[in-house]
């Protein structure tokens, strides 16, 4: 039996997450590595290859979700084994004319995800003892980005949609799947010095 992430248990989680990504301006944290492969009008085309990530449906809430993904980095795995953070933490809500790759088209939860170091693999990676977070390979390929920054809000990740997917069909590029939104830093980094992403998977050869 799993006991409740209680709220004062997540806002220490939000604490440390927080000391984390605002931490010394010297201290990197590991995000996945791609190449750009085209500079759009406010947008850049880049190439990812597979990733893994620890992945909760966030039909429970986002707060239960960031919950559980924090519990099994901090621990809550196979070997009681503490997971380094990675940037950014990425979610996605799903719309209603979208299906994504990893959800079938009648689950409109959407998830958030923590992705992992690079030296895991999918044998590697430790096993979640929740069984709400599963570890999944990301699939890599080619992903239009439009980096943004202030706070994380709904508003501000809607309008950095808006203008991505606008400029995105101005200049003819298909698109599949949800837009993604990626977030980089805590909640106490200065708005003006936060990055933060809209990502959606795009048709580019290369």
């Amino acid at each position: 039996m799993y006991k409740s992430f209680s709220l004062s248990s997540l806002i220490k989680s939000l604490v440390v997450l927080t000391a984390l990504l605002t931490g010394s301006q010297s201290m990197a944290y590991e995000e996945p590595s791609y190449r750009i492969v085209h500079q759009g009008d406010g947008f850049e085309i880049r190439k990812y290859e597979d990733r893994l990530a620890a992945q909760v449906s966030s039909s429970g809430g986002q707060n239960g979700s960031f919950g559980l993904l924090f519990q099994y980095i901090s621990g809550a795995n196979s070997g009681s084994e503490k997971v380094s953070m990675t940037v950014p933490v990425a979610q996605s809500e799903k719309i209603e004319m979208t299906v994504p790759v990893a959800q079938s088209s009648d689950d409109k939860s959407g998830y958030m995800q923590f992705f992992l170091p690079a030296k895991y693999t999918l044998e590697t990676a430790p096993k979640p003892t929740n069984p709400r977070v599963e570890v999944v390979i990301v699939e890599g390929g080619f992903f239009a980005v439009k980096t943004y920054s202030g706070s994380a809000t709904e508003r501000n990740f809607l309008k950095a949609q808006s203008e991505l997917l606008s400029q995105l069909a101005k200049d003819g590029y298909a698109t599949s799947g949800e837009v993604i939104r990626a977030t980089y830093d805590g909640p106490f980094t200065l708005p003006f010095a936060r990055r933060n992403e809209a990502i959606i998977r795009v048709n580019w050869q290369d």
